[in-house]
């Protein structure tokens, strides 16, 4: 049978290297019978694939401690630019921390040394700075914004090293009071308006760090899963909350997720599979957990430009390096994507181990007349590319591009309208057809740019 062509338009948005352009309007479009292009992109909605969670990045207390040094002005200017979807880039995901991580002033947990039953358990520490940005962001962006939240480290009695940094393992007999923690973590943070989505198991558990960190072997994560966690949370009555495992780098993603997701005891409390881009891309590996446990959610927690240094702030690389990593993640089935800190200062911090990183937003925090000077990445805007457009409840379909030098992805919102994501990380200036049912839109795809294609269906 034939298919009829339907018209539809297409509003542009787009950031470019050589033009300046940051998540600027270029313009919208009516579409036409195809005319000649260096590329297509070819759009199909006849099938649609992942639901999206959302797109954000970490509260931390280096993020809050950073806030609270602003002006007001700039203070507002920050959350309204992160979290406002009209005047920002609308973001609905936000990571946080139980007990301290590196980017925190000192290290720290909620309870008392050797308190078990958790009687002490107090958030004094978050109440300061990181709990009052949480719920601003949360004033912002309302009943769409999903927090969760990850562990750096148990209480350093809880550990078989009596260290909160440097690795070492939970003491099984701590098993249960940790379990319980997180419990006490949820509830606690419900207590102050911030509602919780779920839990990460443990951050990074297979690396021995120098800042807050704590080992676990794929079977020590099942177990404790099976065991403890799933449990506790079930008996405290928070057996909706989410558990995500593993919770680091791609490269053994799929043998970690196998470990757990095939023992159906563990499996049955676990929502999904957390991931960073730490070391190497091989995003293959989270397409083969997907087709391995379909029913499984794929989470991107964490990424940033490691080793801050002020000079190369302005680097167009950063920018394309989310835009690479975000396309190919959704591609391949993630459900969101969380950077990591939305906010740092001057130096790349606060951090209580000298761990400088970089952030989509810095500020200057230093007396003088720059005080309060916030300076937006470029990685900010590819962020925004995604955020702004592609809104949780949206669901992937296909993207096919003719050309190498395009990434593309593409999702339906909820209201019908079709977000569309162009990459071009290529030298040259590309022009693409944006083809759907029959008609196009032909789009300049500048050098080193991005561009995301609102389509609507209609003319």
């Amino acid at each position: 049978m034939a298919t009829h062509a339907q018209s539809f338009s297409a509003t542009l948005y787009r950031t470019a290297q050589a033009s300046g352009e940051r998540l600027a309007p270029a313009g919208m479009l009516r579409s036409a019978a195809p005319a000649p292009a260096d590329a297509a992109v070819f759009l199909d909605d006849g099938a649609t694939f992942q639901e999206i969670l959302g797109f954000g990045g970490a509260i931390t207390d280096a993020a809050a401690e950073t806030l609270a040094k602003l002006p007001a002005p700039q203070q507002q200017e920050l959350l309204e630019k992160y979290f406002d979807p009209v005047k920002g880039i609308g973001y609905t995901l936000v990571r946080t921390h139980i007990n301290s991580c590196d980017f925190s002033s000192a290290s720290y947990t909620y309870v008392r040394d050797n308190d078990r039953e958790l009687e002490s358990f107090n958030l004094a520490p978050d109440l300061k700075y990181r709990i009052p940005m949480i719920k601003r962001a949360l004033a912002i962006a309302g009943n769409d914004l999903t927090v969760y939240a990850s562990p750096w480290s148990p209480p350093a009695w809880m550990k078989t090293n009596a260290n909160m940094l440097q690795g070492g393992e939970l003491k099984s007999d701590c098993a249960a009071p940790w379990a319980n923690y997180y419990a006490k973590f949820i509830r606690a943070y419900e207590a102050q308006g911030v509602p919780i989505f779920g839990v990460t198991v443990q951050n990074e558990p297979a690396a021995v760090q120098r800042w807050e960190s704590c080992i676990y072997s794929a079977e020590q994560e099942r177990d404790f899963v099976k065991n403890h966690l799933g449990p506790a949370l079930a008996r405290a009555g928070l057996g909706d909350k989410k558990i995500i495992v593993w919770d680091h780098n791609r490269d053994i993603l799929f043998e970690r997720a196998k470990v757990v997701l095939e023992d159906a005891g563990a499996a049955k409390y676990v929502w999904g599979v957390g991931f960073h881009w730490y070391v190497g891309d091989h995003f293959d590996n989270v397409r083969h957990v997907q087709e391995r446990f379909p029913k499984t959610h794929l989470l991107f927690t964490e990424g940033c430009v490691e080793s801050f240094q002020p000079g190369r702030i302005a680097e167009w690389q950063w920018g394309e390096r989310y835009g690479t990593s975000i396309i190919h993640d959704l591609n391949n089935g993630a459900v969101g994507w969380t950077d990591w800190n939305i906010l740092l200062d001057e130096r790349g911090g606060p951090n209580h181990v000298g761990n400088f990183c970089f952030a989509p937003v810095h500020a200057d925090t230093r007396p003088g007349e720059k005080c309060g000077e916030l300076t937006y990445m470029n990685s900010f805007a590819y962020l925004g590319h995604f955020s702004k457009f592609i809104r949780p409840g949206a669901k992937r379909i296909i993207a096919s591009s003719t050309s190498d030098d395009l990434l593309v992805t593409a999702f339906r919102n909820r209201d019908g309208r079709i977000a569309a994501v162009v990459m071009n990380a290529s030298p040259k200036n590309i022009w693409v057809n944006l083809q759907w049912r029959g008609e196009a839109v032909r789009i300049e795809s500048p050098a080193r740019s991005i561009c995301t294609a609102v389509v609507s269906a209609g003319g």
